[in-house]
C-alpha cells in the first residue's frame, strides 16, 4: 500500500497557485527526498498532508487515510519536524517529549528518546537556553514518540553541525530499517543524496521529476565532469578549443596540472585528443558522475530563469497570504475537534 498518494492536487491562494496539478506516490518504507527552489511549494504539499491548508483541487491520502476527512488517523500515525520548530522557553527538553507522549498517548520513556537525538545530557535544562541544533534534535525527539509509520522531516539538518547531521542520517535509515515511511525536504543536497530512495523535484508548483537518483542522472542533461590530468599547464588556446567541441558545455583549469569538463559522454574522447593535438600530455582521466547538486540545477535552473523569478514572487506572495487562508481553515478543523489534535503532533 502507498503511503503518500496525490492525485491531480491543485493549491491556490487568491491568484497565487502553490501547487499545480500534482500527482505522486510515495510507497511504504520508503526514504523519499523532496527538492525544489524556495518558493517552488515544498512547504505547501507537507501542510496538504497534514490537513493545514486543503487543496483547491485533487485529494490527498496519507496511510489510506483521506487527508482531509480522516486528518486526525493521519495526525496520530505521523511524525513531523517541522521547519523553524519553536519550543517553550521555560519547559525542559524532557517536559517537551513527556508533553509529545501524553498527545500520542504513547507508552515511551521520554529519557530514552532524548538519549537517542543526543540530547540526554540537556534533558533537564530549560529549552529557552538550547541552541539552534539542540532544538533541531529536540523536534526530531518529539517526531519520534510513538514510533510513527510516517515520518514527515522539513529542512531536519537546519542548525546541526556535521556531526549532528550524521546522527540525522542515521536515525533515518534506522526509520526505514523499522518500516517507517520518510517523507523528507531538504536543501542540503548531500543529505538527501545519502538517505533517499527517490527523489522528486517539484518547480513553480509542479513536478518535474521523480525517480532514483541514478535514474535522473540517465534522464537528466547534466554534465558528467571529465578531469583530465596533464603533463604541464594549460593555455588559453587548448581551453577555447576544448570549448568549442560538440558536446562540450564547459571547460575549466583545475589547478596547473588539470582540466575538467563538463561534456557528453560520448565527447569524452574528443576532449582528450584535442588537448593531445595542441601538443600538451594527458597523464590520465577520470570521470565523475553528476551530484545531485547538478541534477537538481539541471532541473531547476539554466534556460528556466523566468520561471526561477516566478517562484520567488510566488513565495512572496504566498507568505502573506497562506496564513490568513490557513487560519480560516484551521477554523473549519477546529469545529471537528481536529486542530487541537494537528498542533500537539506537529509540535
Amino acid at each position: 500500500m502507498a503511503a503518500i498518494e496525490l492525485d491531480g492536487v491543485t493549491k491556490r491562494f487568491e491568484d497565487v497557485t502553490a501547487v499545480s496539478d500534482l500527482s505522486l506516490t510515495v510507497e511504504e518504507g520508503e526514504v523519499f527526498g523532496f527538492l525544489g527552489p524556495n518558493g517552488a511549494g515544498k512547504s505547501t504539499t507537507i501542510n496538504l498532508l497534514l490537513d493545514f491548508v486543503r487543496p483547491t483541487a485533487g485529494k490527498v491520502s496519507v496511510l489510506g487515510h483521506d487527508a482531509r476527512a480522516e486528518s486526525v488517523a493521519v495526525r496520530e500515525r505521523t511524525g513531523v519536524l517541522p521547519e523553524g520548530f519553536d519550543v517553550y522557553d521555560r519547559l525542559t527538553g524532557r517536559a517537551h517529549v513527556e508533553f509529545a507522549i501524553d498527545s500520542k498517548e504513547a507508552d515511551a520513556d521520554p529519557d530514552a528518546v532524548l538519549e537517542r537525538v543526543g540530547l540526554a545530557d540537556a534533558a533537564d535544562r530549560q529549552a529557552g537556553g538550547y541552541s539552534k541544533g539542540m532544538r533541531q534534535r529536540l523536534a526530531l525527539a518529539m517526531a519520534l514518540v510513538g514510533e510513527p509509520d510516517l515520518l514527515i522531516l522539513d529542512e531536519p539538518s537546519s542548525g546541526l553541525d556535521p556531526a549532528g547531521a550524521k546522527e540525522m542520517r542515521e536515525i533515518v535509515l534506522e526509520e526505514a530499517e523499522r518500516g517507517t515511511t520518510v517523507f523528507f525536504s531538504s536543501h542540503i543536497l548531500e543529505q538527501v543524496e545519502a538517505v533517499c530512495d527517490r527523489v522528486g523535484i517539484l518547480r513553480a508548483g509542479e513536478l518535474v521529476a521523480v525517480d532514483s537518483i541514478d535514474g535522473l542522472r540517465e534522464a537528466s542533461d547534466a554534465d558528467a565532469t571529465l578531469r583530465v590530468a596533464v603533463g604541464e599547464p594549460v593555455d588559453d588556446d587548448v581551453l577555447d578549443a576544448v570549448r568549442a567541441l560538440d558536446g562540450v558545455r564547459h571547460v575549466e583549469r583545475d589547478g596547473d596540472d588539470a582540466v575538467r569538463v563538463g561534456c557528453d559522454s560520448d565527447a569524452k574522447t574528443r576532449v582528450v585528443s584535442e588537448i593531445e593535438d595542441h601538443g600538451v600530455s594527458v597523464t590520465d582521466f577520470t570521470t565523475e558522475e553528476a551530484s545531485l547538486e547538478d541534477l537538481f540545477l539541471a532541473y531547476t535552473e539554466g534556460d528556466r530563469e523566468e520561471a526561477v523569478e516566478a517562484d520567488v514572487e510566488s513565495d512572496e506572495a504566498s507568505d502573506s497570504t497562506e496564513a490568513s487562508s490557513a487560519d480560516a481553515e484551521a477554523d473549519d478543523a477546529a469545529a471537528e475537534g481536529e486542530a487541537a489534535t494537528g498542533e500537539e503532533v506537529q509540535r
